[in-house]
């Protein structure tokens, strides 16, 4: 079958062909034949950092074309994709999740024809969303959904602030913005702000303008702030997030793309009883959740470009370029 490996950390990544086929699957396995599969920011980390030697990304989807023996729930023909930690089906986070991550020198990823999974880590599709559009679910659909949800609680009328117009961005805007939030979008391109506005941004603002994008919050919000925030610039937007955060509010920790920033004034954090909450993605649970309420209220998700099974190179420069808004998609099949 054909497939994408990383032979060494820093390497470009070469297409290879498995001189056997691909494998069946165990008695409590499955096998899905990837249709599409989505690029996240990590995996730009995984090709640079990685040990090498494995099958790169984490993210898609495709139809099962051969189950185990013990398998009930799967059958031929499904729509699936599989989760982002395959053993985190329920319950609190553990930390031997991070040794499952797909993608990663610890598992294989799904940047193949065909990909081999446990029953229980497969979520089915919604019937609404291409295969292209649901590739894009795993990491960032779950980890918006979870930050808003799970760890956020936020209801109607609440704010929420998202950083840019990536992947969780734009997941945590429409979600958001489809339970009645108001929605504040930073970004430096008042192109892709415009953009923002039509999936249901309120409050748009340039921080090329406004350096001070905290202070802008707070004149937009009436000094209230924001009840929760998706960080995702780390260390050079944290000490902004904080000085934009409610009293009572929420910091949802999920990224860390940007590089070293400012001391964080942690003393406003205590005095407003508000918490900083760290959280990588979801579980299978999770999934199931963010894909009812897509389903429900017909939401699509955001799609920048889709890159041909060939063009994987290409696809990892365009999302290394930052001008992507939405996600960076491949075509396998």
């Amino acid at each position: 079958m054909k497939l994408y490996r990383v032979r060494r950390h820093g390497d470009a990544l070469q297409p290879a062909q498995e001189a056997e086929s691909a494998r069946e699957p165990g008695k409590t396995e499955v096998r899905i034949r990837v249709e599409a599969a989505s690029l996240n920011h990590r995996d730009l980390d995984e090709l640079e950092g990685g040990d090498g030697g494995f099958i790169p990304l984490s993210d898609a989807a495709g139809r099962v074309d051969a189950v185990g023996a013990d398998v009930q729930r799967w059958r031929i023909g499904d729509r699936v994709a599989v989760n982002f930690f395959p053993t985190w089906t329920d319950g609190r986070f553990k930390e031997s999740y991070l040794r499952t991550i797909l993608g990663s020198r610890h598992v294989e990823g799904v940047l193949a024809e065909h990909t081999v999974q446990p029953q229980e880590s497969l979520v089915s599709l919604p019937e609404h969303l291409t295969m292209a559009e649901a590739a894009t679910l795993p990491c960032a659909g779950v980890t918006a959904w979870r930050a808003l949800v799970d760890r956020g609680n936020i209801s109607r009328g609440d704010t929420v602030l998202v950083q840019g117009t990536g992947g969780v961005a734009l997941f945590g805007l429409q979600l958001a913005a489809s339970m009645g939030a108001r929605v504040i979008v930073i970004s430096s391109s008042d192109a892709k702000l415009e953009r923002a506005r039509a999936l249901g941004g309120s409050i748009l603002i340039n921080y090329r303008e406004r350096p001070d994008w905290d202070k802008a919050v707070m004149e937009h919000t009436g000094g209230a702030g924001a009840d929760l925030i998706l960080e995702l610039g780390g260390p050079t937007t944290l000490e902004r997030s904080i000085r934009s955060v409610g009293a009572g509010g929420t910091i949802a920790l999920i990224g860390a793309l940007g590089g070293s920033g400012s001391p964080t004034p942690l003393g406003r954090i205590h005095a407003g009883n508000a918490g900083i909450l760290g959280l990588t993605v979801g579980s299978v649970r999770h999934f199931e959740a963010l894909n009812a309420h897509v389903s429900e209220h017909g939401i699509r998700p955001v799609i920048d470009r889709v890159f041909g099974f060939d063009d994987v190179p290409a696809a990892y420069e365009h999302l290394r370029s930052g001008t992507h808004f939405g996600k960076v998609v491949v075509r396998v099949a």
